[in-house]
C-alpha cells in the first residue's frame, strides 16, 4: 500500500485581486509538488515568485484559488494543528519568559502544565538554551532567539515544518550555527519540513531536495535532488566536493548573471 505524502500541492494556482489596476495577479500557477516523511525540501526562486504564498496555503492560511493541498491526505481548509510555520521574524512574545514562549502552543492547546513544562524544557536543552530559560526575549541575542523560535515550533509535535527564511536577517557565522542545529534537529526528530532561501548553499546543506521556481506567476521548473551525504550535518555538507557543481546549475536556472548584469 503506497503512503501518502506529508504534504501535497495538487495543480495549485493562486490569484489576488488587484485593486489599483484592477484584474487579478496570478501569483502561482500549476504547482503540483510533494514531500515525504521525513524530506526536507527547499523552495528557492526570484523574489516575488510565490513562495511564501505556497506555504500560506500549505499551513491553511489562505486558501487555493484552484487545485488542492493535502496533509497527509486530508484537505487543507484552515489552519491545521499538524502544520507548524516558521517566520523570519521570531515573534516571541516580550512580556513571557522564553520557557513560557516556548509553551505557548501547548498552553493554547490546553496541555496539562506540568507536560508542557517538561517539552519547553527538554527542547530548550537541545537547542542549547537551558541557561536562559527564565530570560524574556530581550535579553536574547538574535540567533538565540531563532534557536527558542525553533523550539516553541517543535514543541506542538508538528508533522510537517514550514519555514519561511529563518535565518536570512542573521549574520553568516550565526546563520552557519543554526543550520547546524536545524539540520541536526530535524535529522532526530524525522520532521517533514518545507523550506524557503536564497541563499543557495543553505538549500544545498539543509535539503534532500530543492524545487526552483520562475518568475511570477510561480511555477516549479526544476527539481534537484541533493545527493550528498550527511543531511544531519550542514557544515560537512557545506564543504563537499559537489556544492561547486550545484550552486552553478542554481545560478543557471534562475539566471543570476543576467539579472546582475
Amino acid at each position: 500500500m503506497t503512503t501518502a505524502p506529508r504534504l501535497s500541492f495538487r495543480n495549485v494556482t493562486k490569484r489576488f485581486p488587484n485593486p489599483r489596476q484592477g484584474g487579478v495577479v496570478v501569483a502561482v500557477e500549476d504547482v503540483t509538488l510533494s514531500i515525504n516523511d521525513g524530506e526536507v525540501v527547499s523552495l528557492i526562486g526570484p523574489s516575488g515568485c510565490g513562495k511564501s504564498t505556497l506555504l500560506n496555503m500549505g499551513s491553511g492560511l489562505d486558501p487555493a484559488s484552484e487545485g488542492e493541498v493535502h496533509v497527509d491526505g486530508e484537505l487543507v481548509v484552515k489552519p491545521n494543528r499538524h502544520v507548524a510555520f516558521m517566520l523570519q521574524k521570531d515573534l516571541l512574545l516580550p512580556w513571557r519568559t522564553i520557557r513560557e514562549n516556548v509553551e505557548l502552543g501547548l498552553e493554547i492547546q490546553h496541555a496539562p502544565t506540568g507536560d508542557r513544562r517538561g517539552i519547553a524544557l527538554d527542547l530548550l536543552a537541545k537547542c542549547r538554551l537551558s541557561d536562559f530559560v527564565n530570560h524574556y526575549p530581550h535579553q536574547l541575542s538574535g540567533g538565540m532567539r531563532q534557536r527558542a523560535a525553533l523550539a516553541r515550533t517543535l514543541a506542538v509535535d508538528p508533522k510537517v515544518l514550514l519555514m519561511d527564511e529563518p535565518f536570512s536577517a542573521l549574520d553568516a557565522q550565526t546563520k552557519m550555527v543554526l543550520q547546524q542545529d536545524l539540520g541536526r534537529t530535524l535529522a532526530e526528530t524525522g520532521k517533514t519540513a518545507l523550506f524557503i532561501t536564497h541563499d543557495l548553499v543553505e538549500a544545498i546543506a539543509l535539503s534532500d531536495r530543492i524545487l526552483v521556481m520562475s518568475q511570477r506567476p510561480g511555477r516549479i521548473i526544476e527539481e534537484i535532488v541533493v545527493d550528498i551525504p550527511g543531511r544531519e550535518n550542514p557544515m560537512a555538507r557545506r564543504k563537499h566536493d559537489k556544492v561547486g557543481g550545484y550552486v552553478t546549475r542554481l545560478m543557471d536556472l534562475l539566471h543570476v548573471d543576467q539579472a546582475a548584469a
